[in-house]
């Protein structure tokens, strides 16, 4: 169920808020945790309703390793647990692609069938094999079963992070503001809610055009100017930006909602200095994951410059191959490996320190660079897109232009671009207001510029849908 749909805004979201509501004061916590994870299944079953007996399975299944490994925690049980996981992944994820790969090897077609990828099952898998690490390390208990089954499913988070570690989230469930819908809790949470609608339904969709016209181009052998290629993937940077934006607002503003505070997973990234200040604000959680649980046990920096940059690598490609399951998604990781392996290097030698402005801007443009593979369908499209932006291609007349309108793309990637870099993120204007004084801005004009945008996104939704968020589909 998308969060910007009819049905989620007019249906499922109050209806689970005033079921938990009445849950709690008629029965208690508990009774609010059970309606609220059944919420959540029916939730992820929307989509596929199959695909909740898959997840259903890898909760039992976890939480039983969970229990054995907080009684004996040796490593084969924990790697075994992790190994399943891994193997569940690797199947829905990626059986297709190492199938393609060993076709080309043996040069026999190997065939798997068309499988359905279910959706978040990589934020979800990653979520739980932290949750067993932690218990192998000591860093959680096990719990109680009703807790961990809502650990996994609380809906905000289920489909498209946050990835949430247990010593996050299960101790807020014991506090006074989980599932009261305290009227703090609720304005911000309503108000991060609203302004991540506002980024996904009347930007990112909006966006989309722009991206899906210049790859739509391409794939029918028309000739691309270098200006057409320029719009075209910026309009996929601010997309993607927009989109995974929105998402993070709205699963934060959410969670807010119901009394409970996920980590923050987006921080404004296209302002990053750097592409390590980059990975420091896109995909947080993310990142903190392969920090923690693959880039540290591979020894992070401790064994030298060169295994360290080894690690980062590898890092990388995994993180590449985690979005997807292509080879054009682990080019995107290496590039990233490239960038970051780059700026150590520069920070360890060099004395001089470049422009802010200048920083920002180079970051950005590798960036955009990068997400040319990650949208591509492959190779020869990412290459050939390049090839145009870099000015390798012919001219044509102007009435055959790709785009429908190219002036209001570029009004529109202009408002992007200032919102992107020069606005306040929701998390920080959410943060502000608590502390606005009615002198400097009445509560109520806050109230009706946001409640405003919300009716416009509502209505845009209304009249022409909304896409599925790109990340649903890792």
């Amino acid at each position: 169920m998308l969060f910007a749909s009819l049905p989620f805004l007019f249906g499922f979201l109050p209806a689970t808020v005033l079921g938990t509501l009445l849950a709690y004061r008629g029965l208690g916590r508990h009774a609010a945790l059970i309606f609220l994870s059944t919420a959540s299944f029916v939730f992820y079953g929307w989509h596929y309703p199959p695909y909740v007996v898959l997840l259903v399975g890898t909760i039992g299944l976890n939480y039983l390793f969970a229990q054995r490994i907080h009684a004996n925690p040796h490593k084969w049980i924990t790697g075994m647990a992790v190994a399943l996981n891994l193997g569940l992944l690797a199947w829905f994820k990626y059986a297709g692609f190492l199938a393609e790969m060993v076709s080309a090897i043996l040069g026999n077609h190997v065939g798997v069938g068309t499988i359905l990828l279910p959706l978040g099952i990589s934020f979800f898998t990653f979520q739980q094999i932290a949750y067993l690490v932690d218990i192998h390390q000591r860093k959680a208990e096990p719990g109680k079963l009703v807790e961990y089954v809502f650990f996994v499913t609380f809906f905000p988070q289920l489909i498209a992070g946050p990835i949430v570690h247990h010593r996050e989230l299960i101790p807020q469930l014991g506090q006074s503001n989980f599932a009261r819908f305290l009227t703090r809790d609720v304005t911000m949470g309503a108000l991060l809610f609203c302004i991540g609608l506002g980024k996904k339904v009347l930007l990112a969709d909006t966006l989309r055009v722009g991206a899906d016209a210049l790859f739509l181009a391409q794939s029918l052998g028309v000739e691309i100017s270098m200006g057409e290629a320029w719009l075209g993937m910026l309009s996929y940077t601010f997309q993607i930006y927009f989109d995974f934006s929105g998402y993070a607002d709205m699963a934060l503003g959410l969670g807010l909602i119901f009394g409970l505070r996920l980590p923050e997973n987006f921080r404004s990234p296209y302002k990053s200095y750097d592409i390590i200040d980059f990975w420091r604000r896109w995909n947080i959680t993310l990142s903190i994951f392969l920090r923690d649980y693959i880039y540290l046990p591979l020894g992070g920096n401790r064994r030298g410059p060169v295994r360290r940059y080894a690690n980062l690598w590898a890092v990388m490609l995994l993180g590449g191959l985690w979005h997807g399951a292509g080879w054009q998604f682990i080019v995107w990781g290496a590039l990233h490996g490239f960038y970051l392996t780059v700026n150590h290097i520069w920070r360890r030698f060099s004395p001089y320190r470049l422009p802010p402005a200048f920083s920002v801007c180079l970051t950005f443009i590798c960036v955009v660079v990068a997400w040319v593979f990650f949208r591509a369908e492959d190779f020869d499209q990412a290459f050939a897109i390049l090839s145009a932006m870099a000015g390798r291609s012919a001219a044509r007349p102007m009435e055959l232009a790709i785009f429908n309108d190219t002036a209001l793309v570029s009004a529109l990637l202009l408002l992007a671009a200032l919102l992107a870099w020069f606005a306040p993120n929701g998390v920080q204007i959410v943060t502000r207001f608590k502390d606005w004084q009615p002198a400097f801005v009445s509560h109520q004009a806050v109230y009706g510029a946001v409640g405003a945008l919300a009716a416009v996104a509502v209505f845009k939704t209304y009249a022409s849908g909304s896409y599925a968020f790109i990340y649903f589909q890792f």
